[in-house]
């Protein structure tokens, strides 16, 4: 164990050097869903702005809770579009509750905690995983490398939220609290989580910056595919509504599965698709089978852009009551095609306030799968307004979601973040390297 924290000591960068940063993170490309592309798309945009990055991360095991064919041993490194990635080999539950969630970020967080960091000037965390965030923040303050943790889901709202109980919440405040104070700053990726982080868990707003996740799709694929429409059966009449992405618990989709039973019982031309994994899908699947509702595995860059912009509807749904514990990655991705997105959500939520802000569709309430029907239905019989607000989606993506803002605004938050460690540290070294 002494030869790593040996590794840490060997070098140190000087200011002609390219700023090392080596973010740890337990889901990466090429998953396909989650955060995963954003931290992906993290390191390969810093990476091109001249930065030395490092990933360390896990298997790619999401959403399907399985890790992926080819991925064998304990740990491999790759080399991916200009980034160095360590992985190594997590424990994944294949029914993934609490409990073994919790087991899995710490298991992971220790072997990141072990593997080799090559001398970052700055680490960034992401978060989830929470429970693994102490660990890799106590390595780096031994070093007094500066962190960044990026918070894309916070976890005692997510307690709270999905009925864990207020015993359970407050637990995990406690825990979430201590672990992004131990951080050097912390980036949210909307102004609601910093809100709730100020008000509620007592952190430092000048402690944060708001980073806003970006549109990380292909745009060159996004394009209406009669081939594609064929290929899954999709007929001329069909008003294809369609979910993408995860299918777990937060998601709520059994009020999908509902609207599509009403779809067959009214002869309704609304054709609902769930496209993604998830461990929520078999319960799913056998919750009401029938001639209006369709899964779709997970699809590779590429095809899987042309589904999405093949349908004629999009839709977002949550579990009633959820409000502030993330914002979905999806959006950024629905705003991009140009179609209109229902959003089953809390009219309360951070989700409906970003559907709001975009132009980009309706809200109804997600615990009445009727609702949902109605509006899909409504948005087919009305084309110009449909138009108008998938017009108004990619609008607000070109002009907030911009990939190239948020790498910038990222890029400098670390630079500021490292100026004075930095000093701090060739000073140090310095001192040492004279006494010697």
């Amino acid at each position: 164990m002494t030869g790593f924290f040996l590794r840490e000591l060997s070098t140190v960068g000087d200011e002609g050097t390219p700023l090392r940063v080596t973010i740890v993170g337990l889901n990466y490309a090429p998953e396909p869903t989650g955060i995963a592309p954003y931290t992906a798309g993290l390191a390969e945009g810093l990476a091109a702005c001249g930065r030395d990055v490092t990933v360390i991360t896990a298997y790619p095991h999401y959403p399907q809770w399985e890790i992926a064919a080819g991925y064998t041993g304990r740990s491999r490194e790759e080399q991916l579009r200009g980034v160095s990635v360590c992985r190594v080999r997590p424990l994944v539950p294949r029914r993934p509750s609490s409990i073994r969630r919790l087991l899995m970020e710490l298991h992971f967080g220790l072997r990141a905690v072990l593997s080799p960091w090559r001398s970052p000037d700055a680490v960034v965390i992401v978060s989830p995983a929470l429970f693994a965030t102490p660990l890799l923040t106590f390595r780096a303050r031994l070093f007094k490398i500066p962190t960044c943790v990026w918070v894309q889901d916070i976890y005692s709202l997510g307690v709270a939220e999905t009925g864990a109980g207020t015993t359970a919440a407050r637990v995990v405040s406690v825990i979430e609290r201590a672990a992004l104070r131990s951080a050097s700053r912390l980036v949210v990726i909307h102004d609601r989580f910093r809100r709730y982080l100020t008000t509620e868990l007592g952190l430092d707003p000048k402690s944060m910056d708001v980073v806003r996740n970006w549109s990380h799709i292909d745009t060159s694929a996004l394009h209406r595919d009669e081939a594609t429409r064929r290929r899954f059966g999709w007929l001329d009449d069909d008003v294809v509504v369609l979910h993408a992405g995860n299918m777990g618990a937060k998601q709520g989709l059994l009020n999908v599965v509902r609207a599509s039973q009403l779809a067959e019982e009214r002869g309704s031309h609304v054709r609902f698709v769930l496209m993604g994994d998830g461990n929520a899908r078999n319960e799913l699947e056998a919750a009401g089978p029938n001639s209006r509702l369709q899964f779709i595995d997970p699809l590779p860059e590429g095809e899987f852009e042309a589904a999405l912009a093949s349908a004629d509807i999009l839709v977002v749904n949550e579990l009633p009551g959820l409000t502030e514990m993330s914002v979905p990655s999806k959006l950024t991705s629905y705003f991009a095609t140009g179609l209109p997105v229902i959003g089953a959500i809390d009219e309360k939520s951070i989700t409906a306030e970003e559907l709001r802000a975009a132009g980009s569709g309706p809200i109804v309430d997600p615990s009445r799968p009727i609702d949902l029907l109605r509006a899909a239905e409504s948005l087919a019989n009305d084309k110009p307004l449909s138009r108008a607000l998938g017009a108004s989606g990619r609008a607000y993506r070109e002009s907030v979601l911009a990939e190239e803002t948020a790498i910038s605004e990222f890029d400098s938050v670390l630079t500021k973040l490292v100026e004075p460690a930095y000093s701090t540290r060739i000073d140090e070294y310095s001192t040492a390297a004279g006494a010697a």
